[in-house]
């Protein structure tokens, strides 16, 4: 039972950090645009668009 003094504190700060770390990315467009990444591996860098 003593060891819940523990855990729940630290999931709830663990809770917090994943949730701050995605709200910078979101707030820093880090989610903009994912299929150009992709679709650039594909394109040929010498063919004209």
């Amino acid at each position: 039972m003593d060891i819940l003094y523990l855990l729940v504190p630290l999931s709830v700060v663990l809770v917090f950090a994943i949730g701050g770390l995605f709200w910078w990315a979101l707030s820093h467009r880090q989610f903009d645009n994912l299929d150009d990444a992709g679709e650039r591996v594909i394109r040929d860098k010498d063919s004209p668009d």
